[in-house]
């Protein structure tokens, strides 16, 4: 593979024509010449060779079970498949790349400010133009009195997202009520314990697709979502709170309360970051909640794969903490 340089670079970018590289785990070292291209090391042997993890976005490997931060895959067509992924989305692959890069060394909230100016940026581009291009007609969403319910059991405050018909879907008043509720809780002199769960079959389906690109100032849009990050109020919990997910955890669905302290999963659930498809990244925290939870390069491998994680696999990966049953 021939090494670039500083005449070049832009070939190995999501405007050249290698956004991506898939290159031996075992011989790949980064070089002097800064590039943008995705990396994705393989170790087809499955003999897990000493790496720096910092040369690479992603470890594939075909050892079973590996440490981290490499992923078990099945075949090295792993690899092709999410640098095909990658150049079918370049620049929303590179950025969520660069921002998984540059958060894993930042405080947790000066992090989610920048995943959340690299949303605004993706949210102007033309990726995300093409996906809601192609988008069908959503309907109009009808309003939702009380999309969180709110309980006390003693010392324990337990909010239950409740809006059973939309898969309680992320919508701007399931956001906003969430938010009043974390932020009660956060400053309740009482310091109650608070238990973050979900009626019916899944605990969130993530954003509504029905609102996505209706915001047209894009500055506004990262200051109200830096503002009201129901993240950094659930970072903010600490030990006091736990979720438990059942069913699908999806998009944003996932993101905020990965950043619970205590999180537990029922039996049958599954995770999944989608946005890449959409031309975008995560961007109600996930780069941030997820990353730390599983480290980056097992980050990077749901981002750019889309692929649902198994509640077994995120026991191990250390997304949950433990298995409830169903």
């Amino acid at each position: 593979m021939r090494e670039p340089n500083l005449l070049d670079v832009a070939e190995f970018s999501a405007l050249g024509a290698a956004p991506c590289r898939v290159v031996p785990a075992a011989d790949y070292r980064r070089g002097p010449v800064p590039l943008q291209s995705v990396v994705i090391g393989v170790d087809g042997a499955g003999a897990l060779p000493a790496v720096n993890p910092a040369d690479f976005d992603v470890l594939l490997t075909t050892a079973p079970e590996p440490p981290a931060p490499w992923v078990g895959v099945a075949s090295v067509t792993a690899a092709q498949n999410l640098a095909d992924r990658v150049g079918r989305w370049p620049f929303a692959a590179t950025i969520g790349c660069q921002v998984l890069r540059t958060v894993e060394r930042l405080p947790f909230n000066d992090a989610l400010l920048v995943e959340s100016l690299a949303y605004s940026t993706l949210l102007g581009g033309r990726e995300f133009a093409d996906w809601l291009a192609r988008r069908p007609p959503q309907a109009p969403l009808t309003p939702v009195d009380d999309p969180i319910r709110v309980e006390r059991d003693g010392e324990t405050l337990i909010l239950t997202l409740a809006d059973t018909p939309r898969r309680n879907a992320m919508t701007a008043v399931m956001r906003d009520a969430l938010y009043t509720a974390l932020a009660n809780a956060l400053e309740d002199p009482g310091l109650p314990n608070v238990v973050l769960r979900a009626d019916g079959r899944c605990f969130s389906t993530g954003g509504s697709l029905a609102e996505f690109g209706t915001t047209r100032d894009l500055a506004a849009a990262h200051i109200i979502r830096s503002l009201h990050a129901n993240a950094r109020l659930c970072h903010a919990l600490g030990g006091r709170l736990e979720v438990v997910f059942h069913g699908a955890c999806v998009g944003s669905g996932l993101e905020v309360p990965a950043a619970a302290a205590r999180r537990s999963a029922r039996c049958g659930a599954f995770f999944q970051l989608p946005e890449l498809s959409m031309g975008l990244i995560p961007g109600a925290g996930g780069t941030v909640t997820v990353s730390r939870a599983i480290g980056r390069h097992r980050a990077v491998w749901m981002f750019l794969s889309g692929a649902r994680l198994t509640v077994g696999r995120a026991l191990s990966w250390g997304l949950v903490h433990r298995v409830l049953p169903s």
